[in-house]
C-alpha cells in the first residue's frame, strides 16, 4: 500500500503562540486538516475529508459560518481532497472506502465528494453525528454534510489488543492492514486509524491531541491556548485523557515501531511528508 500525507484544509486562528507554540502573540497561528489517501489493491482509500468541495463554494451552509470564522479557514480548491487525488493522477470515483476519525464539520466536509464510498465509523459516533439527541450535538455536527445519505458502516465496541489499546479491529472490505483503534474523549465515537506500511504503523489519532509536543517522550507539553481548545471541545474528559496517556507511551515505548501524528499539527504533517 502508498499512503499519501494530504492537508484538506488550512485553519488560520488567532492566538498565534498561546496555540503554536512559536514566537509572537498577536499573529495567527498554523492548523491543517491531516488526512491521508492510502492506495491498495482495490481501490483508494481516504482516512478524514477535510472541507470538502462544498465548504470551498459554500462555506457558510456548509461549514457554519460561526466555524469559518474561530478557526480562520483558508477555503482554497487546490486544497480539497479531490483536487489532491486529481494531482496526483488518480480518479477520485476510485475512492471506495472513508475512515473518518469522527464526523466533526472539519473531518467529514468532504464526504459528499465521494458518494459512493463505504464510509466506516463506530457506531456511537454514527449515532450522535445523525441523530443528536441534545443542543451541544445538534450543535456541534452538521446536517448537510450527511444529507446525500453516506453508505454506513458501523462498528461496536469488539476486537483485539494492539500495543496496549483494546477491541482495535479490521474492517469489512479493506485490507488486514488498515484497523481501527478506539480513543473516546474529543467525540463519544472518536476513533485513530493505524495502518501497517510493512516499513511500520502509522497511527493517525485525529483529534485525540492537537500538539506535536503533547507526545514528547521527554517532556509532554501544550502551549495554554490550545491545552483550553482541547478542553472546550471534548465530550469525555475522563476517556480522552486516559487515551492521552496511552499515546503518550505508545511513543515513548515504540515510536520505532509505529509513527502517531494527530489531525490538526503542521509540524507533524511536515516531517511525514519527508
Amino acid at each position: 500500500m502508498k499512503v499519501h500525507h494530504l492537508n484538506c484544509g488550512t485553519m488560520r486562528p488567532a492566538g498565534g503562540k498561546l496555540l503554536d507554540g512559536e514566537p509572537g502573540l498577536l499573529r495567527r497561528a498554523e492548523l491543517v486538516a491531516h488526512c491521508l489517501l492510502i492506495e491498495t489493491g482495490d481501490g483508494l482509500v481516504l482516512v478524514d475529508t477535510g472541507f470538502g468541495t462544498q465548504g470551498v463554494a459554500q462555506p457558510g451552509k456548509w461549514l457554519g459560518r460561526p466555524f469559518v470564522a474561530m478557526v480562520g479557514a483558508r477555503l482554497l480548491k487546490a486544497e480539497t481532497a479531490v483536487a489532491q487525488i486529481e494531482a496526483l493522477g488518480l480518479d477520485p470515483a476510485d475512492v471506495r472506502h472513508i475512515v473518518p476519525t469522527h464526523l466533526d464539520i472539519d473531518h467529514a466536509g468532504g464526504l459528499a465528494d465521494f458518494p459512493n464510498a463505504v464510509v466506516h465509523v463506530r457506531t456511537e459516533e454514527h449515532r450522535v453525528a445523525t441523530a443528536p439527541s441534545n443542543a451541544a450535538e445538534k450543535n456541534r455536527y452538521r446536517a448537510a454534510q450527511f444529507a446525500h445519505r453516506p453508505l454506513w458502516s458501523t462498528y461496536d465496541e469488539t476486537g483485539e489488543p494492539w500495543f496496549g489499546f483494546d477491541a482495535v479491529r479490521s474492517l469489512k472490505g479493506l485490507p488486514e492492514e488498515i484497523l481501527l483503534v478506539p480513543l473516546t474523549g474529543h467525540t463519544r465515537g472518536h476513533t485513530g486509524v493505524a495502518i501497517d506500511t510493512g516499513d511500520g504503523w502509522l497511527l493517525h489519532a485525529g483529534d485525540a491531541y492537537f500538539f506535536h509536543g503533547q507526545l514528547d517522550p521527554v517532556a509532554p507539553h501544550c502551549p495554554p491556548g490550545m491545552t483550553a481548545f482541547q478542553n472546550l471541545v471534548q465530550t469525555k474528559r475522563g476517556a480522552r485523557l486516559e487515551n492521552l496517556a496511552r499515546l503518550q507511551e505508545l511513543v515513548k515505548d515504540h515510536q520505532d515501531e509505529v509513527a502517531v501524528f494527530s489531525a490538526h499539527s503542521p509540524v507533524e504533517l511536515a516531517a511525514l511528508r519527508r
